[in-house]
């Protein structure tokens, strides 16, 4: 993947020294950006365009990037050449912040009322781990298909090969991220949260887990795997620690110590930096995106971990990889970044508000259909709602507990509940059982009340 550099700002204020004046003033009437949007663009595609009447476009640029650089807000974080990178606050930034802000709080219900709301509400958190563990683990070549690794989450079952091993990681990953990680990102429990991503997929184990050393080869990014250039070369493997440590620090700040970030936006720089540093021998991706959940987490999103983040990400790799080009051959300005994952963040919101809606209308369908079926409690309900729209689909004791968090012993009681009211069909499958939605479900429900 090429992106052409920038001309060096330096170089263009010598060209153009009234111009750079101007440019900490524009006018009004002067369209600094995409004249269809506001896009903030990169001298890449600016070049292409046909600049405002008067000047060329290398003028152009340096009335743009006067105008950002006053505009900068400095990070912590550093450029393998040792400059800060820092980012702008557009009216783009400020629109999607706004939108997602508005969105993103607080946490998932259906109608926010009754046991089956609950019920499903903490089984669509299940499914929505297993789909971001299953999703991010393609992203990063997993081969696995998203119905066998469900199969396997569900079942409990121990995974059978490579792109098995790394879903199951990923889903314990998330799990440590919400449980184990607490109040305080730290250098150890980074290590901890890469070492159980790894565990049993590299082909050096002793890597899993700790930081690349400096008597080892240092990774490259690549946009393809038969790329032979990198478009990406981190830092030293001796400046590891102490990066680390200060990626901690950033993402621990307090919004009011003196520097506000919006925690979206930090949650979306600690992604950054930890995927430019490239710490580790593999498993750098899943470690940024688990630890942008975990930002979000910790500063009140709740909602940001029903996000189907990497399914996204997988769908368009070239915009992700652009978005990193693009900070990286500007000086290290982030905004091309932020504006990509902001992007990303308002089309899972879309895609969550349409399955909750989806959702909704399900269960109010089922609940009329269920009105006159007595003891059933929220969680047999939700497994009728999938049998109904899953025919095929085998459940057994180990997958319900593991879909809603409850004791083996419970889920034997719900699901051998609902085979006694024929609902569902046993059928022994090796030395346990399996139970597959009675043929004429449906009909069955509704005689049951008469």
């Amino acid at each position: 993947m090429y992106v052409a550099t920038p001309p060096p700002v330096d170089a263009l204020i010598e060209e153009f020294p009234s111009t750079a004046l101007e440019g900490l003033l524009p006018r009004p009437e002067d369209p600094l950006d995409d004249p269809a949007g506001g896009e903030y663009l990169h001298w890449d595609k600016l070049r292409h365009l046909d600049p405002p009447a008067g000047i060329d476009t290398r003028e152009w640029w340096l009335r743009i990037k006067v105008g950002r650089i006053a505009d900068m807000r400095f990070l912590p974080m550093t450029a393998t050449d040792g400059d800060a990178l820092a980012y702008c606050l557009p009216d783009p930034v400020l629109l999607y912040l706004h939108r997602i802000d508005q969105r993103l709080g607080g946490g998932v219900g259906f109608d926010g009322s009754g046991s089956t709301d609950r019920e499903a509400s903490q089984r669509f958190l299940v499914n929505a781990r297993m789909e971001e563990a299953i999703r991010s683990s393609q992203l990063e070549g997993a081969t696995t298909s998203r119905q066998v690794a469900q199969e396997m989450l569900r079942s409990g079952r121990r995974p059978r090969d490579h792109g098995e091993q790394m879903v199951a990681n990923n889903y314990r990953a998330l799990e440590f991220m919400r449980e184990e990680i607490g109040e305080r990102l730290t250098p150890e429990s980074v290590l901890e949260l890469h070492r159980v991503i790894t565990e049993n997929t590299l082909g050096d184990p002793t890597a899993s887990g700790r930081l690349q050393r400096p008597d080892e080869e240092r990774v490259a990014v690549f946009y393809r795997d038969e790329d032979e250039t990198p478009i990406h070369r981190p830092p030293p493997a001796e400046a590891l620690p102490e990066r680390l440590r200060m990626l901690c620090d950033f993402a621990n700040e307090s919004e009011d110590a003196g520097r506000f970030v919006p925690p979206v936006l930090r949650a979306i720089l600690v992604h950054f930096w930890l995927a430019y540093d490239h710490p580790f021998l593999d498993g750098n991706g899943r470690t940024a995106r688990i630890l942008f959940f975990w930002v979000m987490r910790s500063r009140g999103y709740q909602l940001a971990e029903y996000l189907p983040i990497s399914r996204l990400l997988r769908a368009a790799p070239a915009q992700y990889a652009r978005a990193f080009l693009d900070t990286e051959t500007d000086g290290g300005d982030t905004t091309y970044f932020l504006l990509h994952q902001l992007r990303v963040i308002e089309k899972a919101i879309e895609d969550l508000d349409l399955y909750l809606r989806r959702k909704r209308d399900e269960l109010r369908d089922l609940r009329r259909m269920l009105d006159h079926v007595e003891g059933l409690n929220g969680r047999q309900t939700v497994l009728l709602t999938h049998a109904i729209k899953h025919p095929d689909h085998s459940y057994t004791f180990g997958g319900h507990a593991q879909s809603h968090r409850i004791t083996h012993e419970t889920a034997r009681a719900d699901i051998g509940g609902l085979a006694d009211h024929g609902f569902l069909i046993r059928r022994r499958h090796g030395r346990s059982y399996e139970f597959r939605p009675a043929p004429d479900l449906p009909s069955r429900l509704r005689e049951s009340g008469k």
